[in-house]
């Protein structure tokens, strides 16, 4: 380790920084003797810190650092994605925020099994274990690898170092400390955002106008392509991509549906949703400007990069070159209250979908005592699961790490957000027939990944399956668009084939209205 990587009062701060999450967790302890408190604090927060909360679980470090990686060598394309969320959840989140409220109990999947049954939960609840586990991986290497390069730490040390700090936070406070624990980290990551911002725009000859010139001229700014193109990276995939991300994320997944559960009301939670979609939006943007700041920058005041250094390494590059000493321990400590307050979040969320979704289906006559343990145990599990799969991504290189969030969810997604359209605007969708579309998408995902998946090195690379003019070969991204269709179409089909027996009105868009409409008489 290089000692002279940074100065004393950077590493003081830093310190701090991890302190205050350890006397917050401290702090609300003593509440987490119930699965009520643990896992939705007693659904008491106000709507301003739900949705802080909901900001700071969306960004992450993936934002600070993957971000300004994507603005660095390309335009915004990637931030398509995050513009549709707001436009594609004013559409439902007035009515989903209610009915989630009111039909589970803490898992987002007990709704697919009350409208689709139990292979449907499993299904939905698999899926967010698969892609939280991947994310969460990514973010503790994105941040382990940022920390070793300023501070001459082995890449695998901080990833270790980093983990058993976020699990023991996520196992003392439960879900009342992560929410407030977000609050400060998610403006501590503005302000660290806005600050660099600032030194770059400041320290660049000709500022803004010259920033903005440059870039323009080098094609990063735009969300182009613009052409009707699905088989290559165009706006009109990251429309699609970014609609259905929409859905699945603020409507199956447990790290948003859960929030809706901490709020003191509907009326709060439905608030709290809408903090959280148009705080984040910003937040994206300005990180990935930042990057298209720093790529005019380096064109503008004559700095010369280290050869081969990676996009997403430019950002921490600058900040351990450029930036005062004191303001580099701010913006690092930023780095680190993105990361832990993303993945104290994913922790506490998938231990309490392994509780509900799987432990208490098979023991669930098990004390309240008992669950709090085996909750607790859960999170140690999966963190320390979370953090041998970011040292597995140190073996295999972190390139395009953005790229790679995109696709795992893609993949993992497996229709989910299908299904979710179907149980709630569809009357006529099934059991049944939901079963088949599962199957025929999971039948799908498995052609299109391994007919376009290269394994290999150089002039060996080769398909895993190479079925020639029957190969997928539309852009990675539209996984996560056709993978819905498919369930959802071939779900709705099959459903005309079979009898709905059980009621479903309380389960739909239009039994909400009704509900809506009977109360307004009343």
């Amino acid at each position: 380790m290089n000692s002279n990587s940074l100065h004393i009062i950077d590493y003081t701060i830093i310190a701090c920084s991890l302190a205050i999450p350890l006397l917050v967790s401290l702090f609300f302890a003593k509440k987490q003797n119930t699965v009520n408190n643990f896992f939705k604090a007693g659904g008491k927060l106000p709507a301003w810190a739900v949705g802080i909360s909901l900001m700071a679980t969306l960004v992450s470090s993936i934002t600070f650092l993957a971000y300004p990686g994507e603005g660095f060598s390309s335009n915004w394309i990637l931030l398509v994605q995050g513009l549709m969320v707001p436009v594609t959840l004013v559409l439902f989140i007035f009515f989903l925020v209610p009915l989630y409220r009111d039909v589970i109990q803490l898992s987002a999947y007990e709704y697919f099994e009350k409208r689709f049954g139990f292979l449907a939960r499993l299904y939905t609840s698999l899926g967010f274990f698969l892609a939280h586990f991947s994310k969460m991986g990514t973010v503790f290497f994105l941040v382990a690898l940022a920390f070793s390069k300023m501070t001459g730490f082995n890449t695998v040390e901080m990833i270790w170092i980093l983990g058993l700090i976020v699990i023991f936070i996520t196992l003392i406070g439960g879900m009342e400390a992560v929410i407030w624990l977000d609050v400060i980290q998610g403006f501590l990551l503005i302000f660290g955002g806005v600050a660099a911002l600032s030194i770059i725009i400041f320290s660049t000859p000709g500022g803004f106008s010259a920033i903005w010139h440059v870039a323009e001229e080098n094609n990063h700014i735009g969300f182009g392509p613009y052409d009707l193109n699905f088989v290559n990276l165009t706006f009109v995939v990251m429309v699609l991509n970014g609609i259905f991300y929409a859905i699945q994320k603020y409507g199956t997944d447990q790290t948003v549906v859960q929030r809706y559960l901490t709020a003191k009301s509907n009326r709060q939670a439905v608030k709290a949703s809408l903090i959280g979609v148009f705080s984040t939006v910003p937040v994206w943007a300005l990180f990935m400007f930042l990057g298209t700041a720093l790529f005019s920058y380096y064109i503008l005041s004559g700095d010369v990069l280290p050869e081969g250094i990676r996009p997403d390494a430019v950002f921490p590059h600058f900040i351990m070159t450029k930036l005062p000493v004191g303001v580099i321990g701010l913006i690092l400590s930023a780095l680190l209250a993105a990361a832990i307050s993303s993945l104290d979040s994913d922790l506490n969320c998938l231990s309490a979908v392994f509780l509900k979704d799987y432990y208490l289906r098979f023991k669930p006559d098990v004390s309240e005592k008992h669950q709090v343990i085996v909750s607790k145990v859960t999170i140690v599990i999966a963190g320390l699961t979370s953090i041998a799969v970011a040292s597995y991504y140190t073996r295999i290189g972190g390139e395009g790490v953005l790229g790679i969030i995109f696709m795992l969810y893609s993949i993992f997604s497996g229709g989910i957000a299908g299904m979710f359209l179907l149980g709630i605007f569809s009357t006529k969708a099934n059991k049944q027939g939901v079963y088949i579309g599962m199957l025929a998408c999971i039948v799908f995902t498995a052609w299109a990944v391994l007919t376009s998946t290269s394994t290999g090195d150089g002039d060996n690379r080769h398909l895993i399956i190479n079925l020639g003019s029957y190969n997928f070969t539309h852009h990675k991204y539209m996984l996560g668009v056709y993978s819905h269709l498919v369930l959802f179409g071939i779900g709705l089909a099959a459903s005309y084939f079979f009898r709905s027996e059980k009621q479903i009105d309380h389960l739909t868009y239009k039994g909400w209205l009704m509900m809506k409409k009977k109360n307004n008489q009343t």
